[in-house]
């Protein structure tokens, strides 16, 4: 099989011909720091994986939508700890909305958040700019690029997260939008329909949408953050109507929970996603159980993730990336999975991803 073929296989929840794997995406100051300014394209080639490469359409708005968001960036200087401090402030026509966070060179995080009150989000839902276009051209690109080596992936939303609750939770503090699903559920549904409309009027803007696979999800919504109560009642309705939409499009998605999972499985399996990631293991702060989760809803949804990337890449040695490969692949025989580390990673040793390489080369079905 090519690299494609391979992972196209596993996408569509069958057997390749061998275990595929991916990174869940080069970070930047990996690759800079580490792999000497390679791009994703590069280092995957220099540990000889079938790329699955990160890429995401140009957003085209209109010159009035613009009007009326008019934002105001700025940064500060570079403090003591090498961290760079951010104020973003947007003016409406109806007011402003401010929010703040910072970044170094791994990450960044949020220290303010956009939205602060229901009046906030009024005005965020009034006056936010949704694309009136896709530009696909850096995804065909991409694919021109790989050819059958590989896939381009990619999330297609302007709200930084792929699906509404996640969306949210970005947009207001996560904390006081679990407190709101008890105190004012009626609002917190208002709110992510809103954001479910417009990423479905995005969807249809979109047309045929030339992605393998597009990611949808996001930690906001595992098992270590909501309940799962909370996951059906605020997820569940608005994953289902987002993933017909993608399904219309002629794409297929995978549905991403970077915390624990294992009391969501039957729920996910619900929502109309064609595969499930990261399965983050308990080394990571997850639960996954991947000989479990495979028993449970394999037959239903592809996998991806469930390497420790910690205990593999950073800490490890070769011998024990090798064994913590082989026992991924005995726990999820039937196929359907791409073994990836279960999130990015910031150091680890060329050495060891290149013995989990070869691994998985052996790893033949």
């Amino acid at each position: 099989m090519t690299g494609r073929e391979r992972l196209l296989t596993a996408i569509n929840n069958q057997r390749p011909d061998r275990l595929p794997c991916q990174v869940h995406s080069w970070m930047s100051c990996y690759l800079k720091t580490v792999l000497n300014g390679m791009d994703q394209y590069q280092a995957y080639e220099h540990f000889g994986m079938d790329p699955v490469i990160y890429v995401r359409p140009e957003y085209e708005y209109s010159e009035k939508d613009l009007s009326n968001w008019n934002v105001s960036y700025r940064e500060a200087a570079i403090d003591a700890d090498g961290n760079t401090d951010w104020v973003n402030k947007i003016v409406t026509p109806e007011g402003e909305l401010t929010e703040k966070g910072s970044y170094n060179r791994f990450t960044g995080w949020i220290t303010e958040h956009l939205i602060k009150n229901e009046r906030d989000f009024e005005l965020w839902n009034r006056y936010v700019p949704v694309p009136e276009k896709l530009n696909w051209t850096p995804v065909l690109e991409a694919k021109k690029r790989i050819g059958e080596k590989g896939i381009v992936r990619s999330a297609i939303s302007f709200m930084r997260q792929g699906s509404p609750w996640q969306s949210f939770a970005v947009l207001y503090p996560i904390e006081d939008a679990i407190l709101a699903t008890y105190d004012n559920p009626d609002w917190v549904h208002f709110a992510l329909d809103s954001i479910l409309q417009k990423s479905l009027r995005m969807i249809e803007r979109a047309g045929k949408i030339p992605l393998d696979l597009v990611e949808t999800g996001g930690g906001a919504g595992s098992s270590t953050v909501i309940s799962p109560e909370l996951h059906k009642k605020f997820c569940l309705p608005y994953d289902q109507k987002q993933h017909e939409a993608l399904h219309a499009a002629d794409t297929q998605a995978v549905y991403h929970l970077c915390g624990g999972l294992m009391p969501l499985l039957d729920i996910v399996a619900e929502n109309g996603a064609d595969g499930l990631e990261t399965m983050t293991p308990p080394g990571m702060g997850g639960d996954c159980d991947l000989a479990e989760a495979d028993k449970r809803i394999g037959k239903k949804l592809f996998f991806i993730g469930g390497f420790d990337q910690n205990a593999g890449f950073e800490n490890g040695n070769p011998q024990l990336v090798r064994d913590m490969v082989f026992k991924l692949f005995r726990s999820c025989t039937h196929g359907g999975y791409i073994c990836s580390p279960s999130d990015h990673f910031f150091t680890g040793k060329p050495e060891n991803i290149r013995a989990f390489v070869e691994a998985i080369r052996e790893c033949i079905y």
